[in-house]
């Protein structure tokens, strides 16, 4: 499939993004062609400003750097105006209802990016406002995360369906999204985590659900090795997310064996790549000889954050 030319099956329908499961296969499929087609276009020194006049909302409980970066930057490359709203400067970090601020910010922007910790906080604004609201990161999803490494792994890959990626350590909102993107486009996708640590049941049947749907495997085990074999890809994320920092040494002990090294990553194919969302720890969930070897491709997966959003935002607020 040469997505830079994808044939949308159907008109995009979407008005938020809150998880990928909501999307079907073809809407992902035409975010994904449009990415490239705006990173072609940003490459060549095009820049088409489809959300001209318009302002998105940036809401922030979490920090970031990549999240913060991308969707600013992203913003202004489509013509629209960002605005950065810290939970600790507007009312919603004292106690105003989130349906006041979703009626508010409605009346106010034409779009809504939020990064938080509840994702119930999130369906509430999309609930009670009337524009599109774009999930950032929560505790339980990171779409926008998923659609930049699918964008990696097409770019080095040439193709999606029929791979196979590993994701090693925490069953966190990282692996859900990675389950749930991975299975609406039949590829094949495996999770391994200590007891205790697995990805939640309900995201794993909704994974096992699109894969039979889409002709691909989901596999959930204790076993990084059998997760990681034969994969195209393999994939981590921290041991201990923004708001577990208590739980940090605890952690360390429990996730002792599941780090990507050079050993375990010997069990994927020879010409498989590795993928990290950033920020990584060297020496706790990635061994420095991957991160920074000749198979990692964290830093094109992080430009891509920057491109794949733009496509989100153009689909959502265009």
């Amino acid at each position: 499939m040469d997505l830079m030319r994808y044939a949308a099956r159907a008109p995009f329908a979407q008005r938020h993004l809150l998880t990928l499961q909501d999307w079907s296969e073809d809407e992902i499929l035409q975010s994904l062609s449009l990415a490239l087609q705006l990173k072609a276009g940003l490459k060549a020194g095009r820049r088409p400003k489809p959300l001209a006049g318009k302002t998105l909302a940036m809401i922030f409980a979490k920090s970031s750097t990549r999240t913060r970066v991308s969707f600013e930057v992203g913003a202004r490359q489509l013509g629209a105006d960002a605005l950065f709203l810290s939970t600790a400067d507007i009312q919603l970090g004292r106690g105003e209802p989130i349906s006041d601020t979703a009626r508010v910010l409605s009346r106010m922007v034409d779009g809504i990016m939020i990064r938080t910790f509840a994702q119930a906080d999130l369906e509430q604004l999309a609930l009670h406002g009337s524009i599109p609201v774009i999930n950032g990161l929560t505790d339980e999803f990171h779409p926008c995360q998923i659609l930049a490494d699918l964008l990696t792994i097409y770019e080095h890959k040439g193709t999606l369906k029929g791979l196979k990626v590993a994701f090693i350590g925490d069953g966190n909102n990282m692996a859900h999204s990675m389950l749930i993107g991975c299975s609406k486009l039949g590829i094949d996708v495996s999770v391994a985590s200590p007891a205790g640590y697995a990805p939640k049941a309900r995201y794993v049947g909704w994974a096992q659900e699109n894969a039979r749907a889409h002709g691909s495997l989901v596999c959930v085990t204790e076993d990084p090795a059998e997760a990681v074999g034969g994969a195209d890809v393999v994939c981590t994320d921290v041991w201990a997310s923004m708001g577990q920092e208590a739980e940090a040494q605890a952690r360390r002990t429990a996730f002792a064996g599941y780090q990507v090294d050079e050993a375990l990553l010997a069990h994927a194919k020879a010409d498989a790549i590795f993928l990290h969302c950033l920020p990584a720890h060297r020496g706790e969930e990635v061994a420095a000889g991957v991160i920074d070897g000749p198979q990692s491709v964290v830093f094109d997966e992080a430009e891509n954050r920057l491109h794949a959003q733009k496509a989100v935002l153009a689909l959502l607020m265009g």
